[in-house]
């Protein structure tokens, strides 16, 4: 019998009443594990509800019982990271490797707010006029959401909900439909951890769900990661409901390497960047631009890596890579290969060709060379392991090949000038540069976010601004009564 996943509101396990399902799949085996609760507007409505009354209580809870409670949800994040990595392969696909890494990206944001008391700290003028002292505050929003992605299911609700509950709201939870279980282990964890119930709310569901967050007069902020279209849906209908709204969209990452670099360095970091977790990630090179005359050897150097990748299950220890989430995926990035070898690129290595298992969603690792800025594998947002070579004569062709892409999520240099890599940091209009590191993910205490279409609003995620996104300031003038006219005895002398 099929595994049925519902949703966690107000506490515990709650069936859903829309009857709608979505199958669950283990993509390294290609078969159906689970069956998916696919929630109605009545089942939003009755968790933003019970938000909604849990939020009212929670701001009110002390700066250090929120902090205890992150810190004891820190300790089982910690001590059950095997578990809960078990849960990402077996629905994802990822080697546990990636899906331990991911979990210890997402503990990273945890211990972050942790710092709750420090980083909630305002400002204070005494005597800014006579008698008169000014101070600012900062305050929680009350209900705030998170559509979360299905290619990071622990780590990127982390980067929402862990400022969010920090700084005093409410959370809830809608996870990709994809890969669920994984938000109901954490919302499990959220409660051991001493959480009041409905301050996490874990609602599965696809589009239905998605536009009653977005509309819902009790949600004050919504927090996406996903594709472009969809980044651009959400800001617009959450904006135009009165909703703050921070929209992370997508990527086409770029690794330029320049002639001085070290080509064995390069070539090992883009191999690790375009083919880890099988390309789905918004982080992934999907682009090398190979300056002068160093394409030749850069290229013979990850094509000769590639061989030595073992493709399998993610559960396997030996494996390297996994498969991509679904049938459907893989074969439209198969058709990415195909459109480019049509095109004109050179097929080096072919992952459509590659000795796979029979079984699950896999395609091998793909290199494609001599690929043009106008070819779909350029211009398309693949999230697959294909990684495009650009070739570029000098510095400034790279340069404005990159700033001259729609994305701007993040990019790397790789070179041993430090000039020269001072003045890619200073010139390309991206919002994450990696200096001889292929994917510059900031760490918690800054914030993670793109430019151009690659994020909507004006907020990026977790850090500092995630605090400010999940807050509102509140300045306050205050005066009180002259002391020298009150009849109050203090038992020493007045002073102004």
């Amino acid at each position: 019998m099929t595994n049925r996943i519902s949703h966690w509101i107000d506490g515990r396990l709650v069936s859903g009443t829309s009857g709608r399902l979505a199958p669950v799949f283990n993509p390294a085996l290609g078969v159906q594990t689970a069956d998916v609760e696919l929630a109605s507007v009545t089942d939003v409505n009755t968790a933003i509800a019970s938000a909604v009354a849990a939020a009212r209580e929670w701001r009110s809870a002390s700066l250090s019982r929120r902090a205890a409670v992150l810190f004891a949800f820190r300790e089982l994040l910690h001590a059950r990271t095997d578990e809960l990595a078990k849960i990402v392969t077996a629905e994802h696909g990822k080697v546990l490797s990636d899906a331990v890494g991911e979990i210890s990206r997402g503990l990273e944001n945890v211990e972050f707010a942790t710092g709750v008391p420090n980083l909630l700290k305002g400002g204070y003028s005494e005597q800014a006029a006579t008698g008169v002292d000014v101070y600012s505050i900062r305050q929680p929003l009350g209900v705030v959401a998170g559509i979360t992605p299905f290619n990071f299911p622990v780590m990127v609700p982390l980067w929402m909900g862990a400022n969010a509950i920090a700084t005093g709201n409410a959370f809830v939870l809608k996870p990709s439909e994809k890969d669920p279980s994984a938000a109901l282990f954490l919302a499990q964890m959220w409660q051991d951890a001493g959480l009041p119930d409905g301050v996490f709310t874990v609602v599965q569901g696809d589009k239905e769900a998605v536009d009653t967050l977005l509309t819902h007069p009790d949600v004050a902020a919504v927090s996406f990661v996903g594709s472009t279209p969809i980044a651009r849906y959400i800001y617009e209908t959450g904006t135009s409901h009165g909703k703050r709204v921070q929209a992370l969209g997508g990527a086409k990452n770029h690794m330029v390497v320049l002639p001085d670099a070290d080509v064995d360095m390069a070539a090992d970091a883009a191999v690790s960047a375009a083919y880890g977790a099988a390309g789905e990630r918004c982080m992934a090179i999907s682009v090398a631009v190979a300056v002068g005359d160093v394409g030749d050897a850069l290229v013979d150097a990850i094509a000769a890596r590639l061989p030595k990748l073992t493709i399998g299950n993610g559960a396997d220890p030996d494996t390297d890579m996994g498969p991509l989430i679904t049938a459907e995926h893989r074969d439209k990035v198969a058709g990415y290969i195909a459109a480019g070898a049509e095109s004109g690129a050179t097929v080096v290595v072919d992952g459509r060709q590659a000795d796979l298992p029979s079984d699950g969603f896999f395609l091998g690792t793909t290199l494609l060379d001599h690929v043009s800025t106008d070819m779909s594998v350029y211009t398309d947002e693949i999230f697959g392991p294909v990684l495009s070579v650009v070739r570029a004569g000098t510095y400034d062709e790279a340069l404005a090949i990159i700033n001259a892409n729609s994305y701007a999520n993040g990019t790397a240099i790789f070179t041993r000038d430090g000039g020269a890599a001072r003045q890619f940091q200073f010139d390309v209009e991206v919002g994450m540069i990696g200096i001889n590191v292929p994917i510059p993910v900031p760490v918690a205490y800054y914030s993670f976010g793109g430019w151009k279409d690659s994020l909507f609003g004006d907020s990026h995620m977790y850090g500092p601004e995630g605090i400010n996104f999940y807050t509102r300031g509140k300045v306050v003038t205050s005066r009180w009564p002259d002391p020298a006219t009150s009849t109050v005895d203090l038992g020493f002398p007045r002073t102004r």
